[in-house]
C-alpha cells in the first residue's frame, strides 16, 4: 500500500457575506432567485436552503424587502426609484447647527 496522502476535497463553496450582498443586490434588480444566485456564483436551491436556515434573520428580511422593491419598480416604472439617493428639496432651508448656549 503506497504511503501517499489522499488529495483533499475541494473546498465547498459557501455563502460568504459578500456573496449574500451580491445575491440581494441582484435580487432587487432581477426579481429572480435563480438569476440572483447565479450572479453570486451559487445555485437557486442553495439560496433557498440558506434562507430556510436563516429564517427571521436580517438576511431573510432583506430577501423579502428586495422582492418588494423589485415589485414596486415593476408596478410603476415612472415612479421615483426607491433605491435612488435622496437629496433635500431645493426650496427647503438648511438647518443651522444648534449653538450651545453658554451661561456667564
Amino acid at each position: 500500500m503506497p504511503d501517499h496522502p489522499t488529495p483533499a476535497r475541494p473546498a465547498r463553496s459557501n455563502w460568504t457575506p459578500a456573496k449574500q450582498r451580491t445575491f440581494l443586490t441582484a435580487l432587487v434588480e432581477t426579481g429572480s432567485v435563480a438569476r440572483a444566485a447565479r450572479t453570486a456564483g451559487m445555485s437557486r436551491s442553495s439560496a433557498h436552503a440558506l434562507r430556510a436556515r436563516l429564517t427571521g434573520t436580517p438576511f431573510d428580511h432583506h430577501w423579502s424587502h428586495a422582492l418588494k422593491l423589485h415589485a414596486a419598480r415593476l408596478a410603476d416604472p415612472f415612479a421615483p426609484d426607491p433605491l435612488a439617493p435622496r437629496s433635500p428639496p431645493a426650496d427647503s432651508p438648511r438647518r443651522a447647527p444648534a449653538a450651545s448656549a453658554s451661561r456667564p
